[in-house]
């Protein structure tokens, strides 16, 4: 009794510390910004590793980015979860040319994966692999692999999956799917990135030759793992083959990134740059992405920078205008009036010289002009 109670109150405080991380979180899913020119190869056939006890989700493996390199996988493995929360995996998905990546997020529900088939419980939507009760998590042995020795929360629950498929992406020639009324309310709810765990993880992955595609051939020598970044030992899944046969692009992974406003400054890595690059925005949620809005402002800005021009050059050509009009009489309103003034002046200064060459006393100037 004592016991229980006690795991009761525990499972009550992680709850707690739980909701209190989660209310610091972003509240959108973040796209990362990465997109290319080339599709992902399909997702490998591989076996779930054992889980390592309890607490602990699956994230499925997927495929992830590198300028050097193209493609490397990033083996699926057990993640302590937070308590309370569900994992939603990344996905790629195909829009104006373009594959973008749009990075997995922690939530209370699992929301739009763009109807990849991970497998292990995600088939394409929502989660079928366990479910949160209390402070503690509870699996289903029909599509997770769970030693009952070590785990004792466990249920049987069939999951009906009705896609097979093994591809990668969503969008034309992958996955054509949008989400549903309540995965855009799951979207709007309070959200935490990938963890630090799951951030080395990857680029653990990257820094392997053999997880890359074009080594690999869509069949890594790592799959899966019981723990992040373990990439040796025991507890380790070979793929068993490739999801379908692997197609070498002909562009050069520097070729295939091309020179998109998504491309701009993001990382190397698919899950690395949460909440930095936001250019390639959610095309399988809207039909389009952020790279119209960028290209937007930046017609506006032209625009403007135009219309400035334009005064600047009105500016010039009227001063030019002004001061042309002090030399050139083309340019004088008045002309007349100021001749008539030069010659009024003129006539007293021709008579003087005239008084003087005849020996005149010079007439004497009115007072008003001698103050004048």
């Amino acid at each position: 009794m004592k016991r229980s109670v006690r795991w009761l109150v525990l499972g009550v405080l992680m709850l707690s510390v739980s909701v209190l991380s989660l209310s610091t979180a972003s509240y959108a899913q973040v796209a990362v910004g990465v997109s290319v020119r080339v599709g992902p190869p399909a997702l490998p056939v591989y076996a779930q590793p054992i889980c390592p006890g309890p607490g602990y989700l699956w994230t499925p493996g997927y495929w992830a980015w590198s300028d050097d390199d193209g493609y490397y996988w990033v083996p699926g493995t057990w993640v302590v979860a937070p308590v309370g929360m569900l994992w939603t995996p990344g996905y790629w998905a195909f829009s104006d040319g373009f594959y973008g990546w749009h990075a997995g997020y922690w939530g209370p529900h699992v929301g739009f994966y763009g109807g990849i088939n991970y497998g292990f419980g995600y088939g394409g939507v929502g989660f079928g692999g366990g479910e949160w009760r209390g402070g503690a998590f509870f699996y289903n042995r029909s599509v997770t692999n769970v030693n009952v020795v070590n785990v004792r929360n466990v249920y049987s629950r069939t999951v009906i999956v009705n896609n097979t498929r093994n591809v990668s992406f969503n969008g034309r020639g992958g996955i054509d799917m949008r989400p549903t009324r309540q995965e855009e309310v799951f979207a709007r709810e309070p959200h935490r990135a990938a963890l630090a765990v799951q951030s080395q993880h990857e680029r653990a992955a990257s820094r392997n030759r053999e997880l890359f595609a074009a080594e690999n051939h869509g069949r890594p020598a790592i799959a899966a793992t019981a723990r992040p970044g373990e990439f040796r030992g025991p507890h380790l899944e070979r793929a068993r083959a490739a999801g379908e046969p692997y197609r070498a692009p002909k562009l050069s992974p520097r070729e295939a990134r091309g020179q998109t406003p998504g491309n701009r400054g993001a990382d190397h890595h698919g899950a690395d740059n949460r909440g930095g690059n936001r250019g390639f925005d959610a095309p399988a949620r809207n039909g389009g992405n952020g790279n119209d809005r960028v290209a937007r402002l930046g017609n506006r800005e032209a625009g403007n920078r135009e219309q400035r021009s334009s005064r600047d050059n009105l500016g010039r050509d009227n001063l030019r205008r002004d001061n042309a009009s002090r030399d050139n009489p083309r340019y004088n309103s008045r002309p007349e009036r100021q001749e008539k003034a030069s010659a009024q002046r003129a006539v007293p200064q021709r008579m003087e010289r005239e008084n003087r060459a005849q020996g005149k006393p010079e007439p004497k100037r009115d007072s008003r002009e001698q103050h004048r």
